[in-house]
C-alpha cells in the first residue's frame, strides 16, 4: 500500500486479524439478486484491467484519498501480464461503470480493490467473482480487510493464525483463474 496517490513509497499490510469471504457462504440480498436478474451489465473478464485500476485509485466524493500510487499501479499491470492479476468488470453501453481486480495465486485470491459509477456495478461484478472462483475450485477469497459494507455479503475476520492455514492450503492447490 501507499498513503497516497501522490505518495512514492510503498509498504506490506499484514494485519493481526484478516478479512476474508467464505466461498460458500456468500449473501446474495434479495435486491442485489433482482438486479442481477436483471442483466443491467455486460460483465468481461480482465479486458480493461488496467482501466479498473485506474479507476479505483481515482478520487472521488466518498474517498479523498488512495493508497494506489503510480509504482502499485504498474506493479498490478505486471502482474496482470504474468496472468497473476484480474479484473471483473461491468459495462454499461460499452462504458466501464464498475468492476474489481485482484491477484490470484493457486486457489487463493485476493481482492484488492473496487469501484462503482454505476448502482450495484461493484457488487453484481463481486457476485461474479465469487460464482467464478466458486466454479473453478478456489477455496479463498482474501479482502484483506473487514468493512461494514463487505460484512453485508458474509465477510468475516480471522485471526492471523487461522488465516495462515487457509492460506497454506489454498496456495497449493493447481486451480486458475481464466
Amino acid at each position: 500500500m501507499a498513503d497516497s496517490a501522490g505518495d512514492t513509497s510503498i509498504f506490506w499490510v499484514e494485519p493481526d486479524f484478516r478479512g476474508v469471504l467464505p466461498l460458500d457462504k456468500f449473501h446474495t440480498s434479495r435486491s442485489l439478486k433482482k438486479a442481477i436478474r436483471r442483466n443491467l451489465f455486460e460483465i468481461r473478464i480482465n479486458t480493461a484491467f488496467d482501466q479498473v485500476v485506474e479507476k479505483c485509485a481515482e478520487e472521488t466524493i466518498e474517498r479523498e484519498k488512495t493508497w494506489i500510487n503510480q509504482q502499485i499501479r504498474q506493479l498490478y499491470g505486471e502482474l496482470h501480464e504474468m496472468g497473476h492479476a484480474h479484473s471483473v468488470e461491468a459495462w454499461a453501453s460499452d462504458v466501464l461503470v464498475g468492476g474489481l481486480y485482484g491477484v490470484s495465486v493457486g486457489g487463493a485470491f485476493f481482492g484488492e480493490s473496487m469501484f462503482s459509477r454505476q448502482t450495484d456495478a461493484s457488487k453484481i461484478c463481486l457476485a461474479h467473482l465469487v460464482e467464478r472462483l466458486n466454479e473453478r475450485g478456489f477455496t479463498l477469497l482474501d479482502t484483506q480487510f473487514t468493512t461494514s459494507h463487505l460484512e453485508r455479503f458474509g465477510v468475516i475476520e480471522i485471526e492471523k493464525q487461522q488465516y495462515v492455514k487457509l492460506l497454506e492450503a489454498a496456495v497449493s492447490k493447481e486451480v486458475s483463474f481464466c
